[in-house]
C-alpha cells in the first residue's frame, strides 16, 4: 500500500514537471510495467487529477486542467516558496490580501511540522515607501491579461501624468510588473507607435474590439524597454556618462530606474544615468565603490572635481 502511494506521488510529480510523457518513459522512470502505469493513471483520475491520454506513435499522458482543484502536490521547497510568496503578497494589486491570507492558512494546515516551523519563522512588518504606489484592481489585471492572450483591440480612458484625459485604442501585447506598479505594453492605433500605459490610470471600455495579428515587440527584453520608456536617464535634468571599472553583472542590480548600462568588457561598463543635479549625480556614481572616468558632460566633470576637493579638505 505504501509502495503504491509513493509511486502515485512520484508519477504525479513527473506529470507536473513536463507537458507530455510517453508511457514507456514513465514506466522506465517508475521502474514498473506500462500496464502498472495505466493502472496508476486511473487511480489519479479517481482522485480528481485530469490525466489525459495523448495519441501518437509512442502514446503517453498529459496532466490537464480540471474543472475542480484536486489536492496539490508540492515538494518541501515548493511548499515553503508558496507560503513565503503568500505572506509577501503586496504587488500593488488591490483586494488580494485577504485571499492570500486565507490561502496561506490552507497551505499551512497541510504542511508537516518541520516546514511549518520554517514558514512561521518569517515574521516581518511591511514599511510603506515615501510615495505609495496606487493600487490596481485585480479584475482589471485579469481583463488586461485576457485581451493580451486573446489579441483583442482594447479601448480605454487614460489619464496622463499631468492629469490630461484621453481615449485610447490599442493592440495590447504584454502586461508587465515593475516594482509595485503594473504597465501595459501596447501598439497605439491612433498614434501608430508603441506606447506604455500604467494600469492604475486606465478605465476600460467594453465591449472589446476585433482580433488582431500580434506585432513584433519593440525589444526582446521588455524589462529594458520599460525602463527606457518609464524613467530613463534622458528624463532627468542632469545627465551624464562614465566608464565604470566594474563588471556590468555586478553593477546592473544597482542601476534600477536611474539609468542604463552597456558592458565594455568583463571588467568594465559604460553607465549613463541622471539625477536632479550634477552634484547629486557625481555622488551617485561614487556609490559603486569603483574607479570611473567621466565621459561627459563638462558639468559632471566639474561636479566630480568639486566633490574630490571637498572630500580632500574634510580629511
Amino acid at each position: 500500500m505504501w509502495e503504491t502511494s509513493g509511486r502515485l506521488l512520484k508519477l504525479l510529480s513527473l506529470l507536473q514537471a513536463r507537458r507530455d510523457w510517453p508511457g514507456a518513459d514513465l514506466a522506465e522512470r517508475l521502474d514498473v510495467s506500462p500496464r502498472t502505469v495505466r493502472r496508476d493513471v486511473d487511480r489519479l483520475r479517481e482522485l480528481g487529477y485530469p490525466v489525459q491520454a495523448t495519441k501518437g506513435p509512442d502514446g503517453g499522458y498529459r496532466l490537464g486542467a480540471g474543472t475542480e482543484l484536486p489536492p496539490l502536490l508540492l515538494d518541501d521547497e515548493q511548499a515553503v516558496a508558496v507560503a513565503v510568496a503568500l505572506q509577501t503578497a503586496s504587488s500593488g494589486v488591490a483586494g488580494i490580501e485577504e485571499a492570500a491570507l486565507r490561502a496561506l492558512t490552507t497551505v499551512r494546515q497541510v504542511m508537516p511540522s518541520r516546514l511549518r516551523h520554517r514558514v512561521d519563522a518569517l515574521q516581518f512588518t511591511s514599511v510603506p515607501t515615501v510615495t505609495e504606489a496606487p493600487q490596481v484592481d485585480a479584475d482589471l489585471l485579469l481583463e488586461l491579461g485576457a485581451v493580451c492572450r486573446d489579441h483583442h483591440v482594447l479601448r480605454f480612458e487614460y489619464v496622463a501624468k499631468d492629469g490630461t484625459p484621453s481615449l485610447r485604442r490599442v493592440e495590447p501585447h504584454r502586461l508587465v510588473s515593475w516594482g509595485t506598479r503594473w504597465y501595459l505594453v501596447a501598439w497605439c492605433l491612433d498614434r501608430e507607435a508603441w506606447r506604455t500605459f500604467r494600469a492604475d490610470r486606465m478605465t476600460l471600455r467594453t465591449p472589446h474590439g476585433a482580433r488582431f495579428t500580434p506585432r513584433e515587440l519593440p525589444e526582446a527584453d521588455l524589462a529594458d524597454y520599460l525602463r527606457s520608456q518609464v524613467r530613463g536617464a534622458a528624463q532627468w535634468p542632469a545627465r551624464g556618462r562614465v566608464l565604470l571599472y566594474a563588471p556590468a553583472t555586478t553593477v546592473a542590480s544597482w542601476i534600477q530606474r536611474q539609468g542604463t548600462l552597456v558592458a565594455r568588457d568583463e571588467e568594465s561598463c559604460w553607465v549613463e544615468a541622471g539625477s536632479w543635479t550634477y552634484n547629486a549625480l557625481a555622488a551617485w556614481f561614487c556609490m559603486f565603490d569603483a574607479d570611473f572616468t567621466v565621459e561627459g558632460p563638462d558639468e559632471l566633470r566639474a561636479a566630480v572635481g568639486a566633490m574630490s576637493a571637498r572630500l580632500a579638505r574634510s580629511t
